[in-house]
């Protein structure tokens, strides 16, 4: 007989099945807590300009179906020279392979256990203690000390099954002074789901790690997600998103230089169409002294689409001679779209250089103006200046198959809100 259910989601009779007697009491200790917050509300500061209070647990079925692995999407071409692929599908490991020795996955035993909420704590907010509570197929991915990774790591997720919520967690763990690329790819169709991913990633000594998340989600999905990463001594950790779709999806991204002379770079691209919401709230958060911290986030909203940018650059008191740096520009392409920028400071250090900058504006008109006086028919002038807008951030992005496929997906996307109108 199925238990009671008691939390936010109720509780699946599956929980018991997954983890030690020890883990599943943590994984109880965080469904109460969930269950004891609530549901947060527009009303608080994090929340603010959000739709959450449009989220009914109760039209989700919390399961955890599995089923086949779909088409590649945009890492078209990944899976032929991955050091690992992983396949998740709704809620379900599906395959695993690993093709460099380097490259340790972990999906039960203490390994597995231990690594889970070792950065991203029960406590933390509702929906990671829902995720700690719920998740049905945590891995952890671990990069060995001393070595080089030299092709990337595909972490793909997939959800197929209309109405069911399910919570992904991914923990990455880079031994002392390696190196690695990670790519997680995010997928579904014109379904109405809820999905929860959780990423903990751990940065060890002088390790380094280049870490992209693409989002290519339809457009019924809601989708709250939180990234954290901890950078220890002399390590740098690169952390981008590339956010296509959704109905409303969030990221929630800290980066914290918790070691001497770490540093981070924090990179977004979105594209907001017809009526998707896309909401980042970022954390650059400086507890070391000699760390370095940089974000850029470039967007557009078009249609009825709309997009908040909530960023904090926090520097604690004996994080001296840092450096770290915020920018956020987004452009309308329509009357009708919305967006918000809201940059954030609190510095409790002297021995600081920083700076934040954000701008939400219209297509220069300049820009697309010279290009038309050249010949350049205004659809195809203005797809022009959009991808010129996100050049600078493709380019920095650790995948040039992905970064390339990208810029024709925006381009395609212009095109088509052109024939729209």
């Amino acid at each position: 007989m199925a238990p009671t259910p008691t939390g936010p989601f109720g509780s699946p009779e599956w929980t018991d099945l997954i983890g030690s007697s020890a883990f599943l009491e943590r994984r109880q200790e965080a469904e109460k807590n969930a269950s004891q917050a609530g549901l947060p509300s527009f009303e608080e500061e994090l929340w603010r300009y959000t739709p959450i209070d449009d989220l009914d647990p109760s039209h989700y079925r919390l399961e955890a179906p599995g089923g086949p692995v779909v088409g590649p999407g945009l890492a078209l071409g990944m899976r032929e020279d991955a050091a690992a692929v992983i396949e998740i599908v709704n809620g379900q490991l599906i395959s695993t392979m690993i093709n460099d020795d380097a490259v340790v996955v972990h999906s039960e035993g203490p390994e597995m256990e231990k690594a889970v909420g070792s950065v991203v704590p029960i406590g933390t907010d509702f929906f990671t203690d829902c995720n700690f509570g719920y998740c049905t197929a945590p891995v952890v991915v671990e990069i060995a000390r001393d070595s080089v990774v030299t092709s990337p790591i595909l972490i793909c997720q997939h959800t197929t099954i209309s109405d069911i919520a399910w919570f992904p967690r991914l923990v990455i763990q880079m031994g002392e002074n390696s190196e690695a690329t990670v790519v997680e790819h995010q997928t579904s169709p014109a379904i109405n789901a809820l999905v929860c991913p959780v990423n903990e990633i751990q940065v060890g000594q002088a390790a380094r790690l280049k870490y992209l998340t693409v989002q290519e989600h339809g457009p019924d999905l809601w989708q709250i997600a939180t990234q954290v990463a901890e950078v220890q001594r002399d390590a740098h950790v690169s952390l981008s998103q590339v956010a296509l779709g959704g109905s409303y999806a969030r990221a929630r991204i800290d980066a914290k230089m918790a070691g001497q002379g770490s540093s981070s770079e924090i990179s977004a691209i979105y594209f907001g169409r017809q009526k998707a919401q896309h909401d980042f709230r970022t954390f650059q958060k400086h507890q070391a002294p000699h760390s370095t911290s940089n974000l850029l986030f470039k967007g557009v909203v078009d249609d009825d689409s709309r997009a908040i940018y909530t960023g904090l650059i926090r520097i604690e008191p004996d994080a001296a001679d840092v450096n770290a740096f915020q920018t956020n520009r987004t452009l309308k392409l329509s009357e009708n779209a919305w967006a918000e920028s809201v940059p954030n400071l609190e510095i409790e250090n002297n021995d600081v250089k920083c700076s934040h900058a954000s701008a939400v504006g219209p297509i220069d008109e300049d820009q697309k103006f010279y290009l038309e006086t050249r010949g350049v028919p205004a659809d195809v002038a203005e797809a022009l200046v959009v991808k010129g807008f996100f050049a600078d951030v493709l380019e920095g992005l650790p995948s040039e198959l992905i970064s390339t496929a990208i810029n024709g997906r925006i381009e395609e996307l212009v095109a088509l809100d052109k024939e729209r109108q």
